[in-house]
Protein backbone atom coordinates (compact mmCIF):
# COMPACT_ATOMS: atom_id res chain seq x y z
CA UNK A 1 0.00 0.00 0.00
CA UNK A 2 2.99 2.08 0.55
CA UNK A 3 3.75 2.33 -3.55
CA UNK A 4 -0.23 3.62 -3.98
CA UNK A 5 0.19 6.53 -0.79
CA UNK A 6 3.07 7.21 -2.86
CA UNK A 7 1.56 7.77 -6.35
CA UNK A 8 -1.36 9.95 -5.14
CA UNK A 9 1.26 11.89 -2.53
CA UNK A 10 2.14 14.80 -3.94
CA UNK A 11 -1.54 15.54 -5.44
CA UNK A 12 -2.97 14.89 -2.09
CA UNK A 13 -0.42 17.05 -0.29
CA UNK A 14 -0.88 19.78 -2.66
CA UNK A 15 -4.26 19.75 -2.29
CA UNK A 16 -4.16 20.01 1.68
CA UNK A 17 -1.33 22.93 1.19
CA UNK A 18 -3.70 25.06 -1.16
CA UNK A 19 -6.91 24.37 1.26
CA UNK A 20 -5.27 25.67 3.83
CA UNK A 21 -4.10 28.71 2.18
CA UNK A 22 -7.36 29.32 0.91
CA UNK A 23 -8.00 29.20 4.80
CA UNK A 24 -5.86 32.11 5.45
CA UNK A 25 -7.12 34.00 2.03
CA UNK A 26 -10.46 33.76 3.50
CA UNK A 27 -9.20 35.23 6.70
CA UNK A 28 -8.00 37.80 4.96
CA UNK A 29 -11.33 38.71 2.90
CA UNK A 30 -13.05 38.69 6.38
CA UNK A 31 -11.69 40.51 7.94
CA UNK A 32 -10.79 43.49 5.40
CA UNK A 33 -12.91 46.03 7.36
CA UNK A 34 -10.59 45.02 11.03
CA UNK A 35 -8.88 47.79 12.53
CA UNK A 36 -4.95 46.72 12.24
CA UNK A 37 -5.64 43.40 10.86
CA UNK A 38 -2.52 41.93 8.67
CA UNK A 39 -3.15 40.42 5.56
CA UNK A 40 -0.96 37.14 5.81
CA UNK A 41 -0.68 34.40 3.20
CA UNK A 42 1.96 31.69 2.68
CA UNK A 43 4.69 30.87 -0.04
CA UNK A 44 2.77 28.32 -1.78
CA UNK A 45 6.02 26.53 -2.99
CA UNK A 46 7.87 26.55 0.29
CA UNK A 47 5.07 25.37 1.86
CA UNK A 48 4.37 22.22 -0.34
CA UNK A 49 8.22 21.17 -0.28
CA UNK A 50 8.14 20.94 3.49
CA UNK A 51 4.74 19.12 3.36
CA UNK A 52 6.18 16.67 1.08
CA UNK A 53 9.35 16.59 2.95
CA UNK A 54 7.27 15.87 6.43
CA UNK A 55 5.39 13.25 4.33
CA UNK A 56 8.56 11.11 3.16
CA UNK A 57 10.05 11.46 7.26
CA UNK A 58 6.53 9.89 8.30
CA UNK A 59 6.84 7.56 6.25
CA UNK A 60 10.28 6.65 7.01
CA UNK A 61 9.11 6.95 10.47
CA UNK A 62 6.10 4.46 10.06
CA UNK A 63 8.27 2.07 8.25
CA UNK A 64 11.02 1.75 11.07
CA UNK A 65 8.00 1.62 13.40
CA UNK A 66 6.54 -1.31 11.62
CA UNK A 67 9.25 -3.40 11.80
CA UNK A 68 9.52 -3.38 15.58
CA UNK A 69 5.60 -3.37 15.96
CA UNK A 70 5.37 -0.47 17.82
CA UNK A 71 3.42 2.72 17.25
CA UNK A 72 4.63 6.34 18.25
CA UNK A 73 4.54 9.80 17.33
CA UNK A 74 7.47 11.65 18.53
CA UNK A 75 5.72 15.59 19.34
CA UNK A 76 8.67 18.15 20.07
CA UNK A 77 5.96 20.26 21.73
CA UNK A 78 3.37 20.21 24.25
CA UNK A 79 0.51 21.59 22.96
CA UNK A 80 1.45 19.37 19.20
CA UNK A 81 -1.37 17.85 18.03
CA UNK A 82 -0.91 13.93 17.81
CA UNK A 83 -1.54 12.61 13.86
CA UNK A 84 0.64 13.93 11.07
CA UNK A 85 -0.97 16.48 9.44
CA UNK A 86 1.99 17.96 7.36
CA UNK A 87 0.02 21.24 6.81
CA UNK A 88 0.85 25.22 7.12
CA UNK A 89 2.68 25.92 10.13
CA UNK A 90 2.39 29.46 12.07
CA UNK A 91 6.00 30.20 10.92
CA UNK A 92 4.99 29.60 7.36
CA UNK A 93 2.71 32.42 7.50
CA UNK A 94 3.51 35.57 6.16
CA UNK A 95 2.79 39.28 6.46
CA UNK A 96 1.60 40.78 2.63
CA UNK A 97 3.75 43.62 1.57
CA UNK A 98 1.30 46.65 2.23
CA UNK A 99 0.70 48.34 -1.41
CA UNK A 100 -1.65 51.02 0.24
CA UNK A 101 -1.47 52.09 3.62
CA UNK A 102 -4.88 52.35 5.61
CA UNK A 103 -5.79 55.33 8.55
CA UNK A 104 -6.89 52.56 10.76
CA UNK A 105 -3.61 49.98 10.20
CA UNK A 106 -5.31 47.37 8.04
CA UNK A 107 -3.20 45.67 5.11
CA UNK A 108 -5.91 43.97 3.44
CA UNK A 109 -6.33 44.83 -0.31
CA UNK A 110 -9.88 43.51 -1.21
CA UNK A 111 -8.74 43.25 -4.56
CA UNK A 112 -5.29 41.50 -4.32
CA UNK A 113 -6.93 38.93 -1.76
CA UNK A 114 -9.86 38.05 -4.14
CA UNK A 115 -7.18 37.49 -7.44
CA UNK A 116 -5.24 35.49 -5.01
CA UNK A 117 -8.24 33.52 -3.51
CA UNK A 118 -9.56 32.89 -7.44
CA UNK A 119 -6.23 31.91 -8.42
CA UNK A 120 -5.18 29.05 -5.39
CA UNK A 121 -9.01 28.08 -6.09
CA UNK A 122 -8.12 27.47 -10.13
CA UNK A 123 -4.97 25.93 -8.93
CA UNK A 124 -7.17 23.73 -6.17
CA UNK A 125 -9.67 22.40 -9.12
CA UNK A 126 -6.34 21.58 -11.41
CA UNK A 127 -5.02 18.90 -8.69
CA UNK A 128 -8.38 17.74 -8.21
CA UNK A 129 -8.30 16.73 -11.54
CA UNK A 130 -5.23 15.57 -11.78
CA UNK A 131 -5.88 13.31 -8.91
CA UNK A 132 -8.95 11.99 -10.24
CA UNK A 133 -7.13 11.43 -13.36
CA UNK A 134 -4.46 9.29 -11.69
CA UNK A 135 -7.34 7.82 -9.92
CA UNK A 136 -8.88 6.59 -13.10
CA UNK A 137 -5.72 5.08 -14.63
CA UNK A 138 -5.16 3.26 -11.60
CA UNK A 139 -8.25 1.66 -11.94
CA UNK A 140 -8.18 1.18 -15.67
CA UNK A 141 -4.48 -0.60 -15.04
CA UNK A 142 -6.13 -2.58 -11.92
CA UNK A 143 -9.26 -3.63 -14.12
CA UNK A 144 -9.42 -7.00 -15.58
CA UNK A 145 -9.41 -6.97 -19.41
CA UNK A 146 -12.17 -8.39 -21.30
Amino acid sequence: MDKLDALFDFNATALRVRAQRQEILAANIANADTPNYKARDIDFATSLKKALEANVASAANNAAVSSNGNMSLVTTHGKHIPGGNSGVNEADLLYRPLIQGSVDGNSVDGEVERTAFVDNAIHYEANITMLNAQIKDMAAALSPTT
